[in-house]
């Protein structure tokens, strides 16, 4: 999973302190391999990750398969409460 995320985004600071800190979320991604790239500063490098993404709006989590290839249906942009976040990623890895 690929979070962007940035300082100045309130949905994404929803997600780190209420969404990600859910004890069901935990175990979940617990499963999974996080990256986050931190946009916050709108560098030239950042603009270039959500171009080549085609991100328009943050918070923006991709999933992706063990082959590197997006899982474009499972994208999230905005905020997702807990429980639907938890049924999100126990969708994704079925084990």
């Amino acid at each position: 999973m690929l979070d962007l995320f940035a300082e100045w985004c309130v949905a994404c600071k929803e997600f780190e302190h209420i969404t990600f800190a859910d004890a069901g979320v935990k175990t979940e991604m617990a499963k999974i391999r996080l990256l986050r790239i931190d946009v916050t500063k709108a560098t030239a490098e950042d603009q270039q990750v959500l171009d080549k993404f085609n991100v328009l709006g943050l918070p923006t989590l991709l999933f992706f398969a063990p082959n590197g290839s997006e899982l474009t249906k499972s994208r999230i942009t905005g905020f997702m409460p807990p429980a639907q976040f938890q049924a999100h990623l126990a969708a994704l890895n079925p084990n």
